[in-house]
């Protein structure tokens, strides 16, 4: 399996060669979001909802579907692992700073509508995945050219690690990610 940076580059190249105007790192928001907001992971019409937002209603060619089904995949496993394992899509650390924080805007922006088309219903939520929607939201919104320095580098280390981390803590409250005995079990007492 090639690391999601690579991932980045490979899938945002195959996106733009078929003039899909998302990019990599957006699209893993996007399906994180809609994992992250109930949906089932075994849920096989996310490809046309995405297919709706991406590239204008029309369907996914072959080529990209097969590698969304693996980001898919890949992001999948790592909300399931027990060890916080999730990996944002980016541009690697090599890449310009600007770049990464834009990537890292984008991821945030499609977490946010996939997000959406899964949960719609706030007064679930803890305080603390509200706090992280309301903060995403800001994140979302951040424009401003960032200085390539030390004191930049860390700071967007610590937003990408703030976004992962509520990623997957709103994944672990609303995801529909137990199976039926863990459902069984909270209604039996």
């Amino acid at each position: 399996m090639s690391s999601l940076n690579n991932t980045f580059d490979e899938l945002s190249a195959l996106l733009d060669r078929h003039s899909i105007a998302s990019d990599a790192a957006e699209l893993q928001g996007m399906l994180t979001g809609m994992l992250a907001g109930g949906m089932p992971m075994d849920n096989k019409e996310w490809l046309g909802a995405l297919a709706d937002f991406i590239n204008q209603s029309d369907a996914l060619p072959v080529e990209v579907k097969r590698a969304v089904q693996t980001l898919f995949d890949q992001t999948c496993e790592q909300l399931k692992a027990s060890d916080f394992a999730l990996s944002l899509c980016m541009p690697d650390d090599a890449s310009p700073i600007n770049d990464r924080g834009q990537a890292l805007v984008n991821w945030v922006q499609g977490f946010m509508l996939g997000f959406g088309l899964h949960q719609a219903d706030l007064t679930r939520c803890s305080e603390d995945v509200k706090e992280a929607l309301e903060d995403f939201s800001e994140i979302a919104r951040m424009d401003e050219e960032m200085p390539e320095n030390e004191e930049s580098e860390q700071a967007l280390f610590e937003v990408m690690e703030y976004v992962r981390m509520s990623a997957m803590l709103c994944f672990n409250e609303l995801g529909a990610h137990r199976g039926p005995s863990a459902q069984a079990n909270k209604t039996l007492h």
